[in-house]
Parts: C-alpha cells; sequence; structure tokens
C-alpha cells in the first residue's frame, strides 16, 4: 500500500490554548510518532477496500468511529497490536499496543506548534489552505510550507480527529482541530478547536495517525 509516512515528535513542554477563551495551560508529552501528512483517500482506501477518487487528497466524510476502526485495521496490515476494542460504539484504549491511534489533544496541539507560541507556525497563506483560497474541496496533501516537526497541513485542509471527548461533562462528542479548507483564515488557529457526534461525518474533517507514548490530555 502507499505507505503512511511517520516521524519522531520529540518530547517537550507548551502552552495549550483555547480559541473560545484566554485561559492557557502548561502540558508536557512523552515523545511519539506523528503521521507526517493526514491520511489519504488512496490509504483509506486501500485499508478499508473501498475507491480512492482522489488519492492524494486528505479522506473525508470520515466519522469518529471510523477513524478509530482505520487505526485498527493500519495496525493488523502492519503486524501491530490493534490499540481500540469495542463494545457496540464504546471505544477503550489498550496503553499497552504499539499500534496506530489518534493523537490525543495534547499531542495534537503540541506537533502543530512546533515549539511556536503564536496562533500559527508561520504565515497562514503559507502553511494553510483556507476559504481564502476560494476552494471547493480539499487539495492534495504537502502543498504548502511544514512546520519545524516536518509535519504538512497540521492547519488547514483540513481538521483532524483527536482521541479525546470535546465536553466530557456533557456529551460524546468528540474533538476535532486544527480548520480546514472551508474556514476563515482567522479561524485556522493551533487552538482551533470544535468537536462532533462521533458518528458525524464532514467534508472538511479527516484524520492523521500516531504511535507510541501515552499521552492523555486533560
Amino acid at each position: 500500500m502507499s505507505d503512511v509516512e511517520m516521524t519522531r515528535v520529540p518530547a517537550g513542554t507548551v502552552l495549550r490554548g483555547d480559541q473560545r477563551g484566554a485561559e492557557r495551560r502548561e502540558i508536557t508529552v512523552e515523545a511519539f510518532d506523528l503521521g507526517v501528512y493526514p491520511v489519504t483517500e488512496e490509504q483509506m482506501a486501500e485499508i478499508l477496500g473501498i475507491t480512492a477518487q482522489n488519492p492524494r487528497r486528505p479522506a473525508v466524510q470520515v466519522s469518529w468511529l471510523r477513524a478509530v476502526r482505520f487505526c485498527n485495521a493500519l495496525s493488523e496490515w502492519e503486524g501491530r497490536d490493534p490499540v481500540y476494542a469495542y463494545d457496540g460504539e464504546v471505544v477503550d484504549w489498550d496503553s499497552e499496543a504499539d499500534g496506530f491511534r489518534l493523537p490525543t489533544e495534547d499531542e495534537w496541539e503540541y506537533a502543530c506548534r512546533a515549539g511556536s507560541t503564536g496562533s500559527t507556525y508561520g504565515p497562514i497563506a503559507e502553511i494553510a489552505w483556507t476559504a481564502g483560497d476560494g476552494l471547493g474541496g480539499p487539495v492534495e496533501v504537502g502543498g504548502r510550507l511544514p512546520n519545524l516537526h516536518g509535519l504538512f497541513d497540521m492547519l488547514g485542509n483540513v481538521s483532524e480527529w483527536c482521541w479525546d471527548l470535546f465536553a466530557p461533562e456533557t456529551s460524546d462528542a468528540r474533538v476535532f482541530r486544527g480548520g480546514g479548507w472551508s474556514d476563515a483564515r482567522a479561524v485556522v488557529r493551533a487552538t482551533a478547536r470544535r468537536g462532533a457526534n462521533p458518528r458525524s461525518a464532514f467534508d472538511d474533517v479527516g484524520l492523521r495517525v500516531a504511535r507510541g507514548a501515552l499521552n492523555r490530555s486533560r
């Protein structure tokens, strides 16, 4: 299949924010592996046995539940232990497994910032595809500049599902981060944080896979 290229994100500390408020808190993250690009249509098609219309574009219309199933399928494809176990729509995480998974919010924001203390890791027009580019959908991965970890499309193109609950006290909605091709430039930020039902799918939300150390958020 088309390999999922991974890179090592070193351990470190960052101030994590939320676009909806001024509160910032310090988070420490252990080293872990993260996909250099969002998962593409081609990769999704090869693992799940579906058709790719645009092989190098990010896979979209992928619910959170389908995203975790893709992670398990990719793990099995590569001979790794699946991370997730299911009981209906209740998903548990085996922290000892060596397979692929979704990043936590802490991991995602830490990896996105790549040492930056600002809301983006560079000029937004140079690093992200947004509504300012007049697009009708996502574009091929890797077309804009990466951050200092060598990660492409962390902001813009598609938002990305994370493991975490969006508001654990009130609902089962899961988080997606970063902003996508249909979002205004002012919205596409390292602090951009939204959530949706784990069964929901959107034309501007995809995923990026992680592997390695357990960095639970909150």
